[in-house]
């Protein structure tokens, strides 16, 4: 499948998702005090998303874990989900094992490999979702099933699953304005550096679409969020650089504090580079409105590939460390 296929099909995985998580048989964790998502990469991005759609909702700290170790306050209190769509990611694979070795609770998300052989010689939970794909087109499987572990555990009280069904209405509804803008917005971004900023818990949409850039158009960026780049970054402004294109992703959930901080950051900023948008939401709640930027955003990645021609799929250069690792 080609990359525009995968995105093009994004609500149909969400639908997917749900109906895995309906039906996956999960037991019920106790005296858990702490949360830990291990996994990178496409994997990896899902923790990141989940915990900023829940952080005013779960009732549990929740750490996203991306390198080899976990952290040494792991003990069986801990409840350690491992995802990794292909099940064999070797960083998340070695801290399944030491998640063993702790006495963690462990659950896993994947689509086989190492992870789920090792799942199911310990006995553990384990979510099998489809496998096969890339791992950053498979945001959906990840999201949703993180999500049910934290609602059939009773550590968030909200209804994930009727809130992605919402979701997928409407990126089925605005599916066709959805393209034509991010079409028209990738035209803009063509032979310029992305600057990606968010304001204040909206940091993993700005995360998705850096990943986004870099693995499909082929490109360097970077981002940021306000306030902390009240404290650093805006410093770092001082040459006037065109080639520089400041894009701010928008939801009607920004503070008013740093509304008014991004008002004078473009005051600042635009003494150095002409090229600064806004990118707003659409959408009845955070679920629907971070769900609607990160398809627009995988949409703007895409046709920026085509106008880079380059294939959004091909990762030779992953490929090329993985194997160099191995050796």
């Amino acid at each position: 499948m080609t990359m525009d296929q995968y995105i093009e099909l994004f609500p149909k995985q969400l639908e997917q998702a749900i109906e895995i998580g309906i039906n996956a048989k999960l037991t019920k964790k106790n005296d858990i005090k702490q949360i830990i998502i291990t996994g990178l990469g496409g994997s990896g991005i899902g923790g990141t998303l989940v915990n900023e759609l829940v952080q005013d909702n779960c009732i549990l700290p929740i750490q996203v874990n991306k390198d080899y170790y976990l952290p040494s306050y792991v003990n069986s209190n801990t409840l350690v989900i491992v995802s990794s769509y292909s099940g064999n990611t070797e960083e998340t694979i070695q801290c399944m094992e030491q998640a063993i070795q702790l006495k963690a609770q462990i659950i896993c998300i994947t689509s086989g490999g190492k992870v789920a052989e090792l799942a199911q010689k310990n006995g553990y939970d384990l979510i099998l979702v489809p496998g096969g794909n890339p791992p950053r087109t498979c945001l959906g499987y990840s999201v949703v099933q993180l999500l049910t572990i934290l609602k059939i555990n009773g550590f968030i009280s909200i209804d994930p699953h009727n809130l992605l069904k919402g979701v997928v209405q409407l990126l089925e509804s605005e599916k066709q304005d959805i393209k034509e803008k991010a079409q028209r917005f990738a035209e803009k971004l063509k032979d310029k550096i992305p600057v990606i900023y968010t304001l204040g818990n909206t940091e993993s949409i700005a995360i998705r679409f850096r990943q986004q850039i870099n693995e499909n158009s082929k490109m360097l960026c970077w981002h940021h969020v306000i306030p902390e780049m009240n404290h650093n970054e805006l410093v770092g402004w001082r040459t006037k650089d065109e080639r520089l294109f400041v894009i701010v992703l928008r939801t009607d959930y920004d503070y008013e504090k740093n509304i008014k901080r991004l008002n004078i950051c473009k005051e600042i900023i635009s003494n150095y580079t002409n090229s600064f948008e806004e990118l707003s939401a659409k959408g009845n709640n955070r679920f629907e409105q971070f769900f609607y930027l990160i398809n627009l955003t995988d949409w703007i990645s895409f046709y920026l590939a085509e106008l880079n021609q380059v294939d959004a799929v091909e990762v030779k250069v992953i490929d090329h460390l993985k194997k160099s690792l191995a050796n």
